[in-house]
């Protein structure tokens, strides 16, 4: 298939062109700094813009059976009433502007994949999250909520085939939430966040790559994916597991108030957890590679640096 991606350079977006690209599939790659793809860069077809910003790029997108939309700012800052605005409008800009850029369609249908987050679903303590179920009323989920609105639009427009990414946490080597708590578990200082007890939906870069692929493959599939691994743990039980496969301590927990006083309103994606399931996933028969999270972290750490 001929694939154009958004936000191709990111962690996410590099491990899934080098599998479309084993997969035999043409990706053509969207990007501000085209650097930053690497030693991908002579197999893709590269074209230079920002998809926050129409232009050319636009006309290219349009000759393309998959669109994969995976921009978005970062939500990891003091979300100060700017950084909000950013958070929101380079998403949903992004997707507007794709969704534009599809043609009407006389022939073969498109696909567009547009991610999404599990913040879709706000705080949701013990209770099981699936793809049926409605939003939270927090501000990620507000953002989730509009962001798939927008790219639900390609749909409503008789457009485009849409698939929302509803992503957990990634575990994937040299990148993603791992790497940034590698370092301190590894200096024997790592432990739980608050009482622990908050749920944690993560997923194996392997297993979320794969899933996309095979959510563009089965033309049956449509509306939201959540892209989580069917066993989700709390915190506490992720950390022990971290710490144990690390061979290093995991006694020190981390205070509440301390998270809450270094982050602002982004420590309620912190302290407050989700159990979501991939519904739609195994109801179409996706196999998981990484299914427990035991698995997922010792391949992680055994191929990642440091």
């Amino acid at each position: 298939m001929k694939v154009f991606i958004a936000g191709g350079t990111g962690f996410i977006g590099q491990a899934l062109i080098r599998k479309l690209l084993l997969a035999g599939h043409a990706v053509t790659a969207l990007a501000r700094n085209p650097d930053k793809l690497g030693d991908l860069s002579p197999q893709l077809r590269l074209i230079s813009g920002s998809p926050l910003i129409p232009g050319p790029w636009q006309q290219e997108l349009a000759s393309h059976e998959v669109i994969i939309n995976l921009t978005g700012a970062s939500i990891f800052t003091r979300w100060t009433p700017a950084a909000k605005q950013m958070i929101l409008h380079s998403r949903i800009t992004s997707t507007r502007n794709i969704v534009e850029a599809i043609p009407a369609q006389t022939g073969s249908p498109v696909t567009l994949i547009n991610a999404s987050a599990a913040g879709f679903y706000g705080p949701c303590q013990d209770e099981k999250k699936y793809e049926t179920d409605t939003s939270g009323a927090d501000f990620l989920a507000s953002v989730c909520q509009s962001w798939e609105n927008e790219a639900q639009q390609a749909h409503t427009l008789g457009k485009a085939r849409v698939i929302q990414l509803r992503t957990g946490v990634v575990l994937g080597k040299n990148g993603g939430a791992l790497a940034a708590m590698l370092p301190a578990f590894r200096f024997g200082i790592g432990g739980k966040i608050g009482h622990g007890q908050q749920w944690f939906p993560w997923i194996h870069l392997d297993d979320l790559t794969s899933a996309i692929i095979f959510s563009m493959e089965t033309m049956k599939m449509h509306g939201p994916v959540n892209l989580s691994a069917p066993t989700p743990v709390r915190n506490g039980e992720f950390s022990k597991r971290l710490g144990q496969t690390l061979h290093r301590p995991t006694f020190l927990t981390i205070p509440r108030f301390a998270i809450r006083f270094a982050l602002g309103e982004l420590s309620s994606v912190m302290l407050e957890g989700c159990r979501m399931m991939p519904g739609v996933l195994l109801e179409n028969g996706f196999t998981f590679r990484f299914p427990e999270v035991q698995a997922a972290i010792e391949n992680v750490v055994k191929n990642a640096k440091g």
